[in-house]
């Protein structure tokens, strides 16, 4: 397991909500990565297909993710827009993301987010952001 995915991973463990949806880091490499997520019915709107906040909590965490590998020191999600494309149905959920470009504090990157239905994918969702070094504070973790 390379040393970018092994710390990926224990951050990731680190966030109750992604504990809570059962999000997997796949794959993480300097300026990529990859989530996974379960597509259970309880992540569904009612139509049937991913909640539009799921595709965009996926997007969000695989842009930092990304972004994240770039950068140096806390880093958060500075701006974020997501185009929904179809809707998401099938048993997953997959966010690939990759940094485009990065400086010292920031980085902007791209994510594609795809729907597997008895192993065919298919583009549900695209989203692009800026990921940046956040400042430290007295007294945060």
């Amino acid at each position: 397991m390379s040393e970018h995915l092994d710390r990926g991973r224990r951050i990731l463990e680190a966030q109750p909500f992604s504990r809570l949806l059962g999000t997997e880091l796949v794959s993480l490499s300097p300026g990529r990565a990859e989530l996974s997520l379960p597509l259970r019915e309880d992540l569904r709107q009612q139509y049937g297909f991913a909640h539009g906040g799921v595709l965009a909590y996926l997007a969000d965490n695989a842009l930092t993710f990304a972004g994240g590998t770039m950068l140096d020191g806390r880093i958060v999600t500075l701006e974020m827009k997501i185009n929904y494309l179809r809707p998401g149905l099938g048993e997953r959920l997959i966010a690939r993301a990759e940094a485009i470009g990065a400086g010292r504090s920031q980085a902007v990157c791209r994510c594609d987010i795809v729907a597997v239905d008895g192993g065919v994918e298919k583009l549900v969702a695209a989203a692009q952001g800026t990921i940046a070094v956040a400042p430290e504070r007295p007294g945060t973790p």
